[in-house]
């Protein structure tokens, strides 16, 4: 059997949101600052496992997109304002 083309519809939301949003207010960070975002978030955000992107279309109630974009949004704002923070702190050390 070959499980290759399950993955966690939130890795989608989560990585569109750092690609198209984060990366214009965190000009000076590198990849490996958004790779922990990413990584940070998604382990705060619950599993969503799908086989097609097109079957998050029947399988999502009224408004559950919206929610769950929402929901990206702030942890991945979260995510990106605790890992800047603890770079901060590091440095400083």
């Amino acid at each position: 059997m070959n499980f290759a083309s399950l993955y966690n519809y939130y890795e989608h939301l989560v990585f569109d949101y750092i690609s198209r949003q984060l990366v214009q207010n965190y000009t000076d960070e590198d990849e490996d600052f958004f790779l922990d975002v990413a990584c940070y978030s998604l382990t705060r955000l619950p599993s969503r496992y799908i086989r097609h992107e097109i079957d998050m279309v029947y399988y999502l109630a009224p408004g559950e997109q919206e929610d769950m974009e929402k929901r990206v949004k702030q942890t991945v704002e979260s995510a990106a304002k605790f890992i800047s923070e603890r770079m901060k702190n590091k440095t400083r050390e």
